[in-house]
């Protein structure tokens, strides 16, 4: 497994990731033993980074990393967000009280003493412009209940407002081959900042695995049947904002270029991987075998420049009309 330095906060991590959301719910049902397995051969393969949420599952995520990880001796950095369990989900709500309150639950969840990376939980646009949420944070830093602190961003302008905080040392972004607009100024004022980008949802939540139809059915319990107009959160988050007909037809045509050697979501990873300001790639696995596919992406060779070039032509085609400046 490549290493990369997230910026800021000094470590070296996995390029690849991982994300679990998907073992904690909104993807339908993850049965435990799946969920564990799924995490134990993912630190088997190199992965020492893992990104979760307090309300991924209410706390079922943390307390199933919590439970792999006393089995372990290697050194994992866990990431996790808060702020979405308020409701109303609201700027006002970003306040010592609440945030306090998120930071202990989830310090008693993964059972820890200091939380290596808290990020704000795709706040409202509001929050960016309040400091004191932010001081907050500092604060928490200087009484060592987190190491470091970022944010998780639905848009650009977010991240790059965002940014302007000394204190934020990551960025999390939906960025994948249906989502670019990231790279054409957000990467280059991270690099600036010395801030880590996270890249999200980079297989558009399971469309860019190649493996869906038309026919497809998702249970009910599933964002994916549940969110497609964003009734619970950003549609964005749902098939990264693509329309799910239009993305097949996108997907049919990646498929058509895809490399010898690769699957299809191997190919979508590699894709963001080609970006070296990407610090790391966070895909979810709901089993081992996704867990393992996911991780051995990171010793595949490059994309080759023609292969790049096609795919910017397939998002010219199919995507950037819909989707590019809406996040």
């Amino acid at each position: 497994m490549n290493k990369r330095i997230l910026d800021g906060c000094g470590w070296a991590v996995s390029e690849v990731g991982f994300g679990a959301w998907a073992i904690g719910s909104g993807w339908g049902e993850v049965p435990e033993k799946d969920a564990l397995d799924a995490l134990r051969k993912a630190l088997d393969e190199g992965m020492n980074f893992i990104d979760t949420a307090d309300v991924y599952g209410d706390g079922r995520s943390e307390k199933l990393i919590s439970k792999v990880l006393k089995e372990r001796r290697e050194q994992v950095i866990v990431a996790t967000k808060a702020g979405r369990r308020l409701s109303p989900h609201s700027a006002e709500g970003y306040n010592q009280k609440n945030l306090t309150v998120f930071v202990e639950r989830s310090l008693q969840n993964l059972n820890v003493e200091t939380l290596d990376l808290l990020q704000l939980h795709c706040p409202p646009w509001e929050v960016y412009y309040r400091p004191e949420t932010f001081e907050i944070l500092d604060n928490m830093v200087s009484e060592g209940k987190i190491r470091y602190y970022g944010v998780s961003v639905e848009k650009v302008e977010e991240g790059l407002k965002a940014i302007e905080y000394p204190g934020v040392r990551s960025v999390q972004i939906i960025f994948n081959l249906f989502r670019q607009r990231p790279a054409e100024l957000f990467f280059q004022e991270c690099i600036k900042k010395n801030v880590a980008v996270i890249a999200r949802v980079p297989l558009a939540s399971g469309l860019l695995t190649g493996k869906m139809t038309s026919e497809t059915e998702f249970s009910h319990d599933d964002h994916r049947f549940f969110n497609r107009e964003g009734r619970s959160f950003d549609r964005g988050e749902t098939f990264a904002g693509v329309d799910y007909k239009r993305g097949l037809e996108a997907v049919e045509r990646l498929k058509e270029i895809q490399p010898e050697g690769y699957t299809m979501a191997q190919f979508a990873l590699k894709w963001i991987l080609m970006f070296p300001q990407v610090t790391t790639v966070i895909p979810g696995a709901k089993n081992a075998s996704q867990a393992i596919e996911n991780a051995r992406t990171s010793i595949l060779p490059p994309l080759t420049e023609e292969v790049m070039a096609e795919v910017d032509e397939i998002y010219e085609d199919f995507v950037y009309d819909d989707v590019h400046h809406l996040w």
